[in-house]
Parts: structure tokens; C-alpha cells; sequence
């Protein structure tokens, strides 16, 4: 049987991971929490998967599989204390959360057919995207209205942001982005990368989520967006 913070806890990375496919942080996880410190936090995780109820994936930051809920959660869940409503009910009645979904393959009930276009450096840039080498199958409810495609991870720069090497994201095709989501970027017409967007003044900057690397700043006229990360999708071998 779990305390009453580690059921919280547990329910609150459930629900944001549900969100946006992403562990929450640690302080994140603390502020929700109420808790003074992070060490509290650390306990609790280790509780949970003493308890098997989470996984830590090694050698990655911010890396946790929730593995099950407690049995009364799919009956009836309990009261929810000390974070937010609209972190955890999400956005209901709303416009669709962008983020990453990863979702076994064989759970989809409703999916459709996205192109495949190759490969996107998480790392070092490579050449710009160009051919459908095949198609794979994701489910409707991720990809919503517009023009998308997929492109298979070479990487590790956005690991802190839930996204591995081998992974698989699915872009809606966009040319416009807003500050702090991820897009496919390709620089100087020539190589294609996946980064955080963000402005620096008249400047763009490609923001890797992993502290290995560094921010690199354009000039606006030097990147061009060519789509939004919605989703992902992980094969477990």
C-alpha cells in the first residue's frame, strides 16, 4: 500500500506524462508537492520503485516509466492535493496539448499512415530532410488537422526532453514556431536538426536539451522551421 504522498506523486507524473509525454522535474515534482526540498522527492521516487510501481532508466535525466497505478485509480480516482487543476485535468474541451505521446504500437485503435522521411540529428546536424524511405502507422488522436510526418532520432541532445536516440517523433509540418516548443530546423538550407526554439533579440537560438551541448544562435534569416514536434512513438526491444 502506498502513503498518501507517494500515491500523489505517483498520479501526478502519470497525468503529465499523459499531457506531454515527459516526466515532470524534480522540482516540478516538489512544487507540486508542497514538499521543502528536493531530497523529499528523491525518497518518494525511490519508494515508488522499490514498490515497482516506477522505473528509472538509467544514464538518463529526468528518464521514469510508470510500470502501474494503484487498482483503485481505474475505479475511482482519488482526491488530487497540492498541484494544480489544469496540470492535472489537462485540457479538456480544449485545443489538443502538443507534446510527446510515446504509445505502443499494438494499443492503437484508430490510426493512420504518416510518411517516414528519414533521419533528424538530436546532436551534431545532418544533411536537410528529403526522401520517404516508408510509412509508419500512429493514432489519429496524435497528430490532429494538417500535414505531418516522421522522422527517426540520431542522438542524444534532447534527452532531457524525453526524446532518445532510436526514437521515432512525429512533426506537423509548420514553417512558423512559438518560443520553447521543438521544432525541425533546418540552417543555412543544408542540415536538419530537432531543437528547442527560442529568440534571442533579432536572433534565433537552437536550444538542446542536454547540457553536453550548446545553444547555437542564428541569424533569423539563416534557420527555417519546418515543423512542430506532436508526438513519439518508442519501440521497447
Amino acid at each position: 500500500m502506498l502513503t498518501r504522498k507517494q500515491q500523489e506523486l505517483l498520479l501526478f507524473i502519470h497525468e503529465r506524462m499523459k499531457e506531454s509525454g515527459i516526466p515532470p522535474s524534480f522540482e516540478e515534482m516538489k512544487e507540486a508537492l508542497d514538499l521543502a526540498s528536493k531530497s523529499g522527492i528523491h525518497r518518494l521516487i525511490t519508494a515508488l520503485e522499490e514498490r515497482g510501481f516506477i522505473r528509472r532508466l538509467p544514464n538518463r535525466a529526468r528518464a521514469l516509466e510508470i510500470i502501474k497505478l494503484p487498482e483503485a485509480y481505474a475505479a475511482e480516482k482519488p482526491p488530487r492535493r497540492g498541484f494544480s487543476p489544469a496540470v492535472i485535468e489537462g485540457s479538456r474541451d480544449k485545443a489538443p496539448v502538443s507534446g510527446l505521446k510515446p504509445r505502443p504500437v499494438e494499443e492503437l485503435s484508430a490510426s493512420v499512415s504518416v510518411p517516414v522521411m528519414g533521419r533528424i540529428a538530436a546532436g551534431v546536424p545532418i544533411s536537410a530532410i528529403q526522401n520517404n524511405t516508408h510509412d509508419i502507422t500512429v493514432p489519429s488522436e496524435m497528430i490532429g488537422g494538417g500535414e505531418h510526418y516522421a522522422l527517426e532520432v540520431k542522438g542524444d541532445s534532447m534527452i532531457e526532453a524525453g526524446i532518445l536516440d532510436g526514437d521515432t517523433v512525429i512533426i506537423r509540418n509548420a514553417n512558423t514556431a512559438s518560443p520553447g516548443e521543438i521544432v525541425v530546423a533546418l540552417v543555412d538550407d543544408e542540415e536538419a536538426t530537432l531543437k528547442r526554439f527560442r529568440r534571442k533579440g533579432a536572433s534565433i537560438a537552437l536550444e538542446a536539451a542536454n547540457p553536453a551541448y550548446e545553444t547555437r544562435i542564428f541569424g533569423p534569416e539563416r534557420v527555417k522551421i519546418q515543423g512542430r514536434l506532436v508526438g513519439l512513438i518508442r519501440r521497447y526491444h
